[in-house]
């Protein structure tokens, strides 16, 4: 199930507002989730940036929780001409588990829709995720469809942990059911000695500094926990490196996290 793991899945290179860094960096951070007691914490962890795909996350709780999304399989929505389209995996019928395996960003967009803005902020902010900024792209009132897409919406690997482990405790304002399904439909394998993964993967292109993508530079994220008799450990991944035409940065981060991940909580 590792080696499988490892296979490319597809995910979108969003695009964001130039950071503060400019050089390659990797931040990594464990926590443990029942103490909050820091297991790992090396690199650059403290910049904001986009959230790419893993703000599909706290958007499937929020999804289950108002009760627009019903199960692993409900609803399948049908695509329709005008959606993002980017890769072939989008132009089809998506539920709720092909949607977290595939980033499937229109099914996103009809969730939140679906939520409206004023209920969409609310849970933001009470979910402490982030900069809770859902303003979207300036003069464009996009937010509701766009703002964690290389937009207002900004979080940290730091911050990443503390949503993560909120969601691991159940401290989030949301019902059982949401906590259980999200899990459910949760991209996941199983390492070797026997911990289970459950992570998202997230991509996002640098832009130059006159707003045109960045060639050279992307971000890849992979987040979420590791659970083993009883014991979860919650993680953040975040690398900014150079473009590379075999994986996307999202895939390379999640590959260089599930290499490391046995070693690090085997010596737990």
């Amino acid at each position: 199930m590792f080696a499988a793991s490892l296979a490319f899945q597809p995910a979108l290179a969003w695009r964001i507002a130039p950071a503060a860094s400019q050089t390659p960096f990797v931040c990594t951070v464990l926590m443990d989730a029942a103490s909050g007691r820091e297991l790992a914490r090396e690199g650059h962890c403290e910049e904001r940036v986009t959230p790419a795909s893993t703000f599909n996350i706290p958007v499937a709780l929020m999804g289950y929780d108002s009760g627009f999304l019903r199960s692993e399989h409900a609803p399948v929505l049908p695509f329709k001409g005008g959606y993002p389209a980017y890769i072939p995996s989008w132009r089809a019928a998506t539920d709720p588990s092909s949607w977290l395996q595939n980033s499937v960003l229109w099914y996103a967009q009809q969730v939140t829709a679906q939520l409206g803005a004023r209920r969409f902020q609310d849970y933001v902010a009470r979910f402490g995720y982030g900069n809770q900024d859902l303003s979207g792209d300036p003069g464009k009132a996009n937010g509701l469809s766009q703002s964690w897409v290389g937009s207002s919406l900004r979080i940290s690997p730091l911050e990443q942990v503390a949503f993560l482990r909120q969601l691991a405790n159940r401290t989030l304002p949301v019902s059982e059911q949401a906590y259980a399904l999200t899990e459910r439909i949760m991209p996941r394998q199983v390492l070797e000695n026997g911990w289970e993964v459950f992570g998202k993967t997230g991509t996002a292109s640098a832009l130059l500094p006159d707003g045109a993508d960045d060639p050279a530079r992307q971000y890849g994220w992979y987040v979420g926990w590791a659970k083993k008799e009883g014991r979860t450990v919650v993680f953040a991944r975040l690398a900014m490196d150079t473009k590379q035409p075999e994986a996307m940065g999202g895939a390379r981060s999640r590959e260089a996290m599930l290499r490391e991940l046995p070693a690090r909580l085997g010596a737990l």
